[in-house]
């Protein structure tokens, strides 16, 4: 398990680039046949992902989180970026397509990754493999596990071509969806022509929110906005890759290309529009 310290925005006048990747950037989220997590002390999430590349693949406990099985003392979203997979959590199977968003809380022991099986009408999809992106937040009670498959959550249609931030945004884990301690997940997809995922650009101070770009081709690259609103920084970010972005730190990106992403947050609440704006003409 990596492990990264929290930070503050003091420190940000001094970072380098290099300084900034190390601290913001999880830049290897997805090995196939392995379950690779990071843990932040902001919010104490982690984060990680698990390809199973053919094999099954199982989420334990870590030294670094004091608990003999991992969802001892936390809950988790699930959400497959890749082609249809399975969990199966205490021996319940939940099929994942692609975009799919499972809720794990706490309490359940056992936690197995694994592709779909298969068979002479396998999709595609299926054959790609799945990509689990996994985030987690500790939680004092359990609620129900909960599938659900994309576009059946809450569904928000945002921006406008004009500004070139039109995007479909997708809730799965919030207030008025599936039920949780803490964490509010979903996915944003942007639509051909557009590139900017939020502007303007805000913080919620009460909240640790960690981005994971995907949908991006190859040669493509975001440009993720982060720091204050008078002190930004920028991280260049590839496809399947995820930043952390404190409390403190605005957030926004601009790609080369469209893209999706997915959004996950814990902290003081679960008010998705808890937010502060920063506008452009306030930015430096």
């Amino acid at each position: 398990m990596d492990q990264r310290y929290a930070t503050n925005p003091t420190q940000i006048p001094g970072m380098t680039t290099s300084d900034l990747r190390a601290q913001y950037l999880v830049p290897e989220l997805f090995v196939p046949g392995e379950v690779r997590v990071t843990y932040t002390h902001h919010d104490r999430i982690v984060l990680g992902g698990a390809v199973p590349a053919g094999s099954d693949l199982e989420l334990t406990g870590y030294p670094e989180i004091r608990s003999d099985y991992f969802l001892e003392h936390r809950e988790l979203g699930i959400i497959n970026v890749g082609g249809t997979g399975t969990v199966t959590a205490d021996g319940e199977v939940y099929t994942l397509v692609t975009g799919a968003c499972l809720y794990l809380g706490r309490g359940i022991r056992s936690v197995v990754f694994a592709d779909a099986v298969a068979s002479e009408t396998t999709s595609p999809d299926t054959a790609a493999g799945a990509q689990f992106y996994l985030f987690s937040a500790p939680a004092h009670t359990s609620y129900p596990a909960a599938l659900v498959s994309p576009g059946e959550g809450t569904v928000r249609e945002l921006g406008d071509q004009v500004t070139s931030n039109r995007r479909t945004l997708n809730q799965y884990i919030h207030e008025n969806g599936v039920q949780s301690c803490q964490i509010v997940m979903g996915v944003t997809s942007l639509h051909p022509g557009s590139m900017w995922n939020t502007m303007p650009a805000h913080t919620h101070d009460r909240r640790t929110e960690c981005y994971l770009y995907f949908d991006l081709p190859e040669d493509a690259r975001v440009i993720h906005l982060l720091g204050e609103r008078d002190e930004t920084r920028h991280l260049v970010v590839a496809d399947r890759q995820a930043i952390i972005s404190p409390s403190w730190s605005l957030h926004s990106g601009v790609g080369t290309s469209a893209y999706s992403f997915v959004w996950a947050m814990a902290g003081e609440n679960q008010a998705f529009d808890d937010m502060d704006a920063a506008p452009v003409s306030e930015l430096k």
